[in-house]
């Protein structure tokens, strides 16, 4: 399971404990802007009943090319949502389904958990469905286990749904929001600018889904 931290990732671990699943959470370090993010993740994973929680280090600052990469200014307020952002991580998704799919392996995991979602976004090319299945039978001919074993699953179960309906389900699965941390720029102790497009598609989940918004901004 690909846990970053935010809300997204802390409701599909909800989704695969509740279904039965032993969830092992894998983040990943790879030279963002915070921290608080990474700490979130280890918190919500143990929090959610993960049986494990590691961190791999993967540094692309040193490629950079993003917003949260780079020396280059996250936006903020941004009313023209056309067009992928600045905040766009080139092939970060793919580069963590990867060591997702290296781990699995090693555990002898068939499923590979993950919270993209396309309706509700910054307008990620790696956040369609297309991706997502494109990478699925990428895992299934370029591993062991796709090519002798049972077969490798991505699951995305926020795929097609509003950052409301995973607000609410959520609520429903008795996540605590306010232990997790969206925010591109959050400070040391976790708190939210509340400008930038993570939060502001966060508030508007939460204002949508007529729930108050547990988030803790600067």
């Amino acid at each position: 399971m690909l846990v970053s931290g935010g809300m997204d990732s802390a409701v599909t671990i909800a989704i695969a404990r509740e279904q039965g699943y032993q969830v092992h959470a894998l983040s990943v370090a790879y030279g963002q802007r915070h921290s608080a993010e990474l700490e979130a993740s280890e918190r919500v994973s143990r929090l959610l009943g993960a049986i494990e929680h590691k961190t791999v280090q993967v540094d692309l600052r040193t490629i950079g090319g993003s917003a949260l990469t780079a020396d280059i200014d996250v936006p903020l307020d941004r009313a023209d949502e056309q067009g992928i952002p600045v905040t766009y991580v080139p092939a970060r998704n793919t580069i963590m389904l990867s060591i997702a799919l290296g781990w699995a392996e090693v555990l002898g995991s068939t499923d590979i958990w993950c919270g993209v979602n396309a309706v509700d976004y910054s307008g990620y090319p790696d956040c369609r469905p297309a991706f997502i299945e494109a990478f699925e039978q990428l895992a299934n001919v370029a591993t062991k286990a796709g090519v002798e074993g049972a077969g490798i699953r991505v699951h995305a179960p926020l795929m097609r749904m509003s950052k409301a309906d995973i607000a609410r389900e959520g609520q429903r699965l008795g996540v605590d929001f306010a232990e997790t941390v969206s925010c591109y720029q959050a400070d040391a102790q976790g708190r939210a600018c509340g400008h930038c497009d993570a939060c502001r598609l966060r508030a508007q989940g939460f204002a949508a889904a007529g729930l108050p918004d547990p988030t803790r901004y600067a």
